[in-house]
């Protein structure tokens, strides 16, 4: 009788060992993740790196360690460099942030820095899936609707400039060529109209949004480029300035406010 009660004992024992084992783990990794978090603050995203891998290696459920260690890693990313080190942070801050959407798929943070990350790796199929993802669980944000207008415009650009390049044309010359221009078009205006689409509904929420419309005039301008006759150029062309003009029109109304605003202040 006196051995169980011994074994049993020893089990409760060994049981709050474990306990306050680790609890102390959790408390160190908030220690390590407050750590981090002011080093954030200050800019030293490497020493924040150190702190918040700490944290997350005490305790694994820590989620905002997680979050912050990717996004530690994302604004050390530098967008067009092709330095082997650059590319590695950039995918670290991709698979951290993907390790929070494991313990938390519904997390905004972590779907918006996804998308950020492939937008400025230029990995545009990918940016857009995510950011759509985004449109999904905040449906009320317009910034996600704008990034995925952005992306359809440079998905459909680069291949019209191609194909002006190879036919000796100029940025602004209309495309003649009946077959190269269904073709472009095959490709180009699903694209373009989803864009415009996207970029409609960001406004509908941001009255005042000056880039979306300047990024709308861009899209008119690629619709131009795929339609048949003159006339129908011409519309579109005129949709495109007027897109332009109100886009450059909200944006000198802002500088005004603005230095109205510091000269008051």
């Amino acid at each position: 009788m006196n051995s169980r009660r011994e074994t049993v004992g020893s089990i409760a024992l060994a049981i709050c060992v474990l306990l306050v084992s680790s609890g102390c783990q959790k408390l160190k990794a908030r220690d390590e993740l407050n750590k981090g978090v002011t080093a954030y603050r200050q800019v030293k995203y490497k020493e924040a790196v150190e702190h918040f891998k700490m944290a997350t290696e005490m305790d694994p459920t820590l989620v905002n360690a997680r979050l912050y260690l990717a996004t530690a890693y994302a604004n050390q990313y530098v967008p067009g460099s092709q330095a082997e080190e650059n590319l590695q942070v950039g995918e670290q801050a991709v698979a951290e942030f993907e390790k929070v959407l494991e313990m938390d798929p519904g997390n905004l943070g972590s779907i918006s820095g996804i998308a950020s990350m492939y937008f400025q790796m230029k990995r545009m199929d990918e940016a857009k899936e995510f950011y759509k993802k985004q449109i999904g669980l905040d449906p009320n944000n317009p910034e996600p609707y704008y990034s995925v207008g952005v992306i359809d415009w440079t998905l459909t650009y680069q291949p019209r400039m191609l194909l002006k390049t190879r036919l000796n044309l100029k940025p602004e010359d209309p495309i003649r060529d009946a077959k190269e221009r269904q073709a472009l078009a095959e490709r180009n205006l699903p694209l373009v109209e989803e864009g415009m689409e996207m970029l409609n509904k960001g406004m509908q929420l941001r009255q005042d949004y000056d880039d979306a419309m300047a990024y709308l005039n861009l899209l008119y301008r690629e619709k131009a480029d795929l339609v048949e006759t003159p006339a129908e150029r011409g519309e579109l062309l005129a949709a495109a300035d007027s897109w332009m003009d109100k886009s450059m029109n909200i944006k000198k109304a802002k500088a005004a406010a603005a230095a109205t605003s510091s000269a008051g202040g």
